[in-house]
């Protein structure tokens, strides 16, 4: 940013008193511009034991299989963000159960939120960003089609929770260059 948002003038790179990092500041009003991570909201939708993925219309990953999520929106919880990306781009309405898997992916700045959600009447369909929508069984899963690693990581924790019962919230750090959503 070499412009500040609130008042149009130059800014400059430079530690703020108090911070450890190096940040634009506007050389005029001195407002602190700070680059955050996203949050992107998701659902591991389910219905009669198979899982709910889409068909990516949108790059990256053009054509793989994800699951329904996407950026946070100001003023929504992340429960609802999770329930209406699933409504965009699965035609789906959901009832959210739990957080379920949480992943850091530092290198690009994310936080990838996963909720285990029930897929309401059945119903499902594909919204712009989704070419397809379709329910997977664990043997049907296209496992060298998915999107993204934090979709296999959490399908794979799903079918090895469900032998048990036990969906216990996982929390994991993701590096590689693809560990991200669209």
């Amino acid at each position: 940013m070499n412009f500040c948002g609130n008042c149009g003038q130059k800014t400059v790179e430079k530690i703020p008193l108090g911070d450890h990092q190096v940040r634009q500041v506007c050389s005029s009003c001195g407002s602190i511009h700070y680059v955050n991570p996203k949050v992107i909201c998701g659902a591991l939708v389910i219905h009669q034991d198979k899982v709910l993925l889409c068909r990516r219309a949108i790059e990256p990953r053009y054509g793989l299989w994800t699951l329904p999520a996407g950026y946070m929106e100001l003023f929504e919880t992340m429960e609802q963000g999770a329930a209406r990306e699933t409504r965009e781009e699965a035609e789906a309405e959901v009832t959210i159960e739990q957080l379920y898997c949480m992943y850091n992916i530092p290198r690009i700045g994310q936080i990838y939120v996963l909720f285990k959600a029930q897929l309401m009447d059945g119903k499902f369909g594909a919204g712009e960003e989704t070419i397809e929508s379709r329910l997977f069984s664990e043997d049907e899963i296209p496992w060298e089609q998915l999107a993204f690693p934090s979709v296999e990581r959490t399908l794979r924790h799903y079918f090895t929770d469900r032998k048990t019962q036990q969906f216990d919230m996982h929390l994991e750090t993701l590096g590689s260059r693809l560990d991200h959503t669209g």
